[in-house]
């Protein structure tokens, strides 16, 4: 049995994450999963990969492993491990930096909103997915200018963008930032856009009914960021997970983990205790803060938190 076979009869069926290392001990991917075991044995299968991923195999000499108590927790430090090693093979998380804002101009006739790398003046962010932003900026200059009017918002299709006048420049950007500030206003828009929507494929006029799926799509995705994301930021949340032969706590406030706690039988009495030193390690915590490597953290936090059961969350 040669070192990889070795190694990959020694990973536990037990959440965690996987380092692939090349011949000279460099980690060229960092990987997670509820099942160690199972999802190494898969690279590893003769059923078809990707070929990024053939190509990674070529060069993987050896592998290391650590398993954590949770899926959450293998999520977070392979979140962790990508940002800081920046593995060859990995591209998603590890170029936070290229994360960008949504900016709105002052001042011109047609070029209302641009993508900037740095927060400034009305900008909203950090996002991602650069291509669905940069189509739906492109999409929006269909609707310009879009007004507010009897607690609804007023636009027209036009097959070409039209030149705005400096007024309704100025109204189109207040308006912008009323619905990119408040989750309601957003919302509203989808709502009315979902009406054109159908309206026009009832008409059988599929190209524009398309073109207002997309921009469904892309308000739905900022909304996401803005407002779902802000929510978990201003809460916290007492997270209880099943382990192996126990249950394990967390203190989650403004998106980290405070404090983490294996427990064999968990009792009212112990929960007490493990909040009052959780809001203790809180109160004496001084973290600088990155929004853009946040992104990554919160999306993850968010998206266990939502797939967890009702009972798994105690406050």
């Amino acid at each position: 049995m040669n070192q990889l076979e070795q190694k990959l009869s020694q990973i536990p069926p037990l959440p965690g994450i996987y380092k692939m290392l090349d011949a000279n001990g460099q980690i060229i991917y960092i990987g997670k999963s509820k099942c160690l075991k199972k999802r190494v044995k898969s690279y590893f299968s003769k059923s078809p990969k990707q070929p990024k991923i053939e190509r990674m195999i070529f060069f993987i000499a050896d592998i290391d492993f650590i398993v954590t108590d949770t899926h959450l927790e293998a999520r977070l430090l392979e979140c962790q491990l990508i940002k800081e090693i920046k593995p060859y093979f990995n591209s998603q998380m590890k170029n936070d930096r290229r994360y960008f804002y949504l900016k709105l101009a002052n001042s011109g006739h047609s070029h209302v909103m641009s993508i900037v790398l740095e927060r400034e003046a009305d900008t909203f962010g950090p996002f991602r997915r650069k291509q669905l932003i940069q189509s739906l900026i492109d999409s929006l200059t269909h609707l310009f200018p879009i007004v507010h009017e009897n607690n609804s918002y007023a636009f027209n299709y036009h097959t070409l963008p039209e030149m705005m006048s400096p007024e309704d420049f100025i109204k189109n950007k207040q308006t912008l930032i009323q619905i990119f500030s408040e989750e309601a206003n957003m919302l509203s828009l989808i709502n009315q856009l979902k009406l054109c929507m159908n309206e026009e494929a009832a008409q059988y006029n599929y190209e524009r009914a398309t073109t207002y799926r997309d921009l469904i799509s892309g308000l739905n995705y900022i909304s996401h960021i803005l407002h779902d994301y802000q929510n978990l930021l201003t809460k916290d949340i007492l997270l209880k997970i099943p382990v192996q032969d126990g249950e394990k706590l967390f203190y989650i406030s403004k998106s980290k983990i405070i404090l983490t706690k294996y427990f064999s039988t968990l009792t009212q009495t112990k929960i007490d205790t493990f909040l009052a030193e959780a809001l203790k390690t809180k109160s004496e915590i001084v973290s600088k803060w990155d929004e853009k490597a946040e992104v990554d953290f919160q999306n993850i936090l968010f998206s266990e938190i939502q797939s967890v059961p009702e009972e798994w969350i105690i406050k």
